[in-house]
């Protein structure tokens, strides 16, 4: 399974955000050729996509390299005729995809965090429900959560003065980043719940990847990956947390190393014991992992009733690291992720 941010996946005349921002000819097939080299080379089972504007010439692309499944929700919004923005989040797989919606979060919930009535996730959430090998009909979610960005955009004025413009700018930051906050902690939060919802009706097992724009270490997502109940009987909480929580596919792939004593695997870096996780992102001279693959009880090996082991985990960054411009200039601002999971011997 991978996730992989495609970047700004727009098929030329048309332009993302802006009137300038077109593909030349050559520029879209390098892309397209780049993603299509990955997908041969690693060939993940299910594929998780973020930044989509062109549907279409993605499915095709998908379907020519050997995914026969393929399935999005919402449209990109389009201004202006031909520019583009808020893209949408796809999956393509090479098992069958039996049931696709987006994802809807409670207006009582709503009103109980004080938010807007008219909230909505910044990018419409994914929910594919794909039979999987084994472990049959599996809930897939694709996310992309609000970027940090500020949300408050500053006028243009030509007639004050450059400190005047700073304190602008600075107040912009620091409201307009929590903002952002704020709005992406509130898409985990949503999404979390009724994840939790729809595991207790169907009992699928669940996977959810994408780009979460934040470390889950931090505070703003650490509910994500919560795993024992403050308040209520030790019991209880044995019992059924497993079953409804989270795990992040690398910490399940380092248990696996340290249960098993695999051999490390492209994306992981540093002694056998203590491997070291991969970012997936950089931005100026700091690198953070906002990407990621999070799973269910049946992919932890340490779950008496799991199916799955998660024996491999590959961050792939060449294109970050060491970038070679004839090959890499249209490309993509992340890594990609993948594991790969092993039936329980």
């Amino acid at each position: 399974m991978a996730t992989f941010n495609l970047f700004n996946y727009l098929e030329p005349p048309n332009a993302f955000y802006d009137f300038e921002k077109i593909y030349t000819a050559h520029q879209w097939a390098k892309k397209q050729s780049w993603i299509t080299d990955y997908l041969k080379q690693y060939q993940p089972d299910v594929i998780a996509f973020q930044e989509v504007f062109s549907i279409e010439s993605l499915k095709n692309l998908s379907y020519e390299a050997g995914y026969p499944y393929f399935t999005t929700v919402g449209d990109p919004q389009i201004i202006d005729d031909f520019i583009y923005k808020r893209p949408v989040v796809a999956i393509a797989s090479r098992y069958p995809i039996t049931q696709t919606c987006g994802v809807q979060h409670d207006d009582a919930l709503i009103h109980a965090l004080g938010l807007n009535a008219d909230f909505g996730y910044s990018r419409k959430v994914l929910r594919a429900t794909i039979d999987l090998p084994h472990l049959g009909e599996t809930d897939c979610y694709v996310v992309h959560l609000k970027s940090k960005r500020s949300t408050i955009d500053i006028a243009e004025h030509n007639d004050v003065t450059p400190e005047k413009r700073f304190i602008e700018q600075l107040r912009a930051q620091i409201v307009g980043g929590w903002g952002a906050t704020v709005q992406r902690g509130s898409e985990a939060t949503l999404l979390m719940s009724e994840i939790i919802t729809r595991r207790e009706s169907s009992q699928n097992p669940l996977i959810v990847m994408g780009d979460f724009n934040n470390s889950l270490s931090d505070g703003v997502l650490g509910h994500l990956l919560t795993n024992r109940l403050r308040f209520g009987s030790v019991f209880d909480s044995k019992a059924y947390l497993a079953k409804y929580v989270l795990n992040d596919a690398w910490d399940l792939y380092v248990k696996s190393l340290a249960n098993n004593e695999l051999d490390h695997v492209d994306g992981t870096r540093g002694d056998e014991t203590q491997p070291t996780r991969t970012p997936t992102h950089y931005f100026g001279a700091n690198s953070s992992v906002l990407d990621y693959i999070l799973l269910s009880c049946e992919f932890d090996a340490g779950y008496h009733n799991s199916f799955y082991d998660v024996v491999a985990y590959s961050t792939y960054d060449r294109h970050l690291t060491h970038p070679d411009f004839e090959t890499d200039d249209q490309s993509t601002d992340h890594a990609v992720v993948m594991v790969t999971c092993g039936l329980r011997s």
